[in-house]
């Protein structure tokens, strides 16, 4: 399979990109340098010479861009955010769930969603949470909570807080897989769907798993259950990744 994968140069990307060519596929970037995406002319020329099997919509970009690509491959995945969902009304949220964003982020990708499927009803809309890596940098929870711990002396984690999140490796499986054999719709990759670990918990774990001498301060400054459940894709549990979580109860 050709596959075109825009945002190789985000955090995301290069994983997937990795996994698919590990897998035997083909894979090319978009680059915005050389082909402006709001230049739809030149955009056309450039996709129909590269012909790619598969688009895998990673990018920041516009709606519009989105919905351009997605008009023009049936076999499209679009990835969004558990941040289409606020913290009121609370959580675990469900792939038919109302989407309740009010910040900016969550808002352009609510837009981005709506207007994807609009495109093409065949798409597939791939949600996902805070990704974890061990070792690469950008933006992921390690790297986000090393900053914390240089900048302030600790890591200040909600105990209240039940994030959405996955290690990058599990989510680029998992989204390739959908490329694969793709399942239209909405769906929820989430390695903390069933377990429910709280933010404290996850911070001590993968500061073990990290060899991190992390000050995990704990807080109830965020509450949310900010789980993404539903619908037909699951991921390996987050207790795989970090043994150190262990139920006590």
């Amino acid at each position: 399979m050709k596959l075109l994968i825009t945002g190789l140069g985000g955090t995301l990307a290069p994983a997937l990109a990795d996994a698919a060519r590990a897998a035997g596929h083909e894979v090319l970037g978009w680059d915005r340098q050389a082909v402006n995406p709001d230049d739809e002319a030149a955009s056309a020329r450039w996709l129909d010479a590269q012909a790619p099997d598969a688009v895998a919509h990673l990018a920041m970009g516009s709606a519009r861009w989105a919905a351009w690509l997605a008009a023009r491959s049936p076999r499209f995945l679009f990835t969004s955010t558990a941040m289409v969902f606020d913290h009121d009304p609370d959580g675990p949220h469900d792939v038919a769930a109302a989407r309740t964003a009010r910040d900016d982020y969550g808002r352009y990708k609510i837009a981005c969603e709506d207007a994807v499927q609009a495109a093409q009803p065949q798409a597939v809309l791939a949600r996902i949470g805070w990704q974890i890596d061990l070792y690469r940098r950008g933006n992921n929870m390690r790297c986000a909570l090393d900053a914390q711990q240089a900048n302030s002396g600790g890591v200040d984690a909600s105990r209240v807080w039940t994030p959405a999140c996955s290690f990058m490796d599990d989510t680029a499986a998992a989204l390739l897989a959908l490329l694969e054999a793709p399942q239209p719709g909405v769906h929820h990759l989430d390695s903390n769907a069933e377990e429910a670990w709280t933010f404290d918990a996850v911070a001590r774990g993968l500061a073990q798993a990290a060899g991190c001498e992390w000050a995990v301060r704990v807080n109830d400054d965020y509450r949310h259950d900010q789980r993404l459940v539903g619908g037909p894709t699951q991921l390996p549990p987050l207790s795989r990744r970090l043994p150190a979580l262990k139920r006590t109860d």
